[in-house]
């Protein structure tokens, strides 16, 4: 089979398209032939060895495709079963090996595109406004990125729990698409002081939590956007990590939390796993989320993807097709 594997770490190029042996399910897996992968930072961060893994390893966090082998002992699935899954390293691939209960059974009308654009960034946004800070009606949050894969998820869950939400992003016409995903306020960071300007939308009141992607360029100035007690969930690092701070700096700026999720801990178990993927298809269905591929590359293309969404080019969510 036809995989993309890193060798070395570094930029985009160190990217090998390989053939190599298509593997077996040992018990408790299965093997799917992926019809989609589904593009994210957390592939950036491995290819660079920001998040190490031992080489070489074949990249990719998510895909959807067809159960085509079972090893023994898996009850959760079946040969010719449609299935997504998240969080299992390896799906920039023809053929991926999965923990069987790490996979979703796709319900009618939702094709492996859509599965493979929703599992990893969809369960991001399930489990940071109803687990990491549960959103209410009435409350208002900050989300950076907000025209991105997670952001756009984000803004859309926001406004359908009865929330104001409040985007940054970087253009003109990722403000538009902020906006047509229901954002109140959208503000362009690299022409205004967020921070100033959210004191401003919530008359010095701050927002109850900010949702944070971004990491180290926006870290300090999301503190500051907090009300008192309020709470900073930061999920990822697209301008690098966060360098070490006083943690005296939280009581400071009105008895903060600061928590830094990350979706393997919420979805634990697959009790978890089937309940956040079956509300993200159900608001799918309904229309209640929308999702925005705004991209497709063939397999032999990641490194260009992956330089494209390094030079946030993209907007909505990429994917890969073997």
């Amino acid at each position: 089979m036809k995989a993309m594997r890193v060798h070395q770490y570094g930029g985009p190029e160190v990217l090998s398209f390989d053939d190599i042996p298509i593997p077996e399910p040992k018990a408790g897996e299965a093997r799917v032939k992926i019809e989609a992968i589904g593009l994210n930072f957390v592939d950036i961060y491995q290819r660079t060895g920001l998040y190490p893994l031992p080489a070489p390893f074949i990249l990719g966090m998510e895909g959807a495709g067809v159960v085509d082998a079972v090893g023994d002992e898996v009850t959760e699935a079946q040969k010719g079963d449609h299935v997504a899954y998240s969080m299992v390293l390896g799906s920039y691939a023809e053929y991926a090996i999965v923990p069987a209960w790490k996979l979703v059974p796709l319900p009618a009308g939702v094709d492996a595109r859509s599965a493979a654009a929703l599992m990893l960034q969809g369960m991001t946004a399930h489990y940071l406004t109803h687990s990491t800070y549960a959103l209410q009606s009435g409350q208002t949050a900050l989300i950076h990125a907000a025209a991105g894969g997670v952001g756009l998820l984000l803004v859309q869950i926001a406004k359908n729990l009865g929330a104001t939400a409040i985007g940054t992003v970087s253009t003109k016409a990722k403000a538009a698409l902020a906006k047509q995903a229901g954002a109140d306020h959208v503000i362009l960071y690299n022409r205004t002081d967020f921070a100033e300007e959210v004191k401003t939308i919530t008359r010095g009141g701050g927002v109850h939590v900010v949702y944070d992607s971004v990491g180290r360029s926006t870290f300090a100035k999301s503190l500051d956007c907090l009300r008192p007690r309020g709470y900073l969930a930061l999920f990822g690092q697209s301008s690098g990590p966060v360098p070490p701070f006083d943690a005296g700096i939280l009581a400071t700026k009105g008895s903060l939390y600061l928590t830094r999720p990350s979706l393997n801990h919420y979805v634990l178990d697959r009790a978890e796993l089937l309940q956040r993927a079956a509300d993200l298809f159900a608001w799918t269905a309904s229309g209640k989320l929308k999702l925005r591929i705004e991209k497709t590359f063939p397999l032999s293309e990641a490194a260009e993807a992956q330089r494209q969404m390094e030079a946030r080019k993209t907007t909505g969510k990429a994917l890969l097709l073997p």
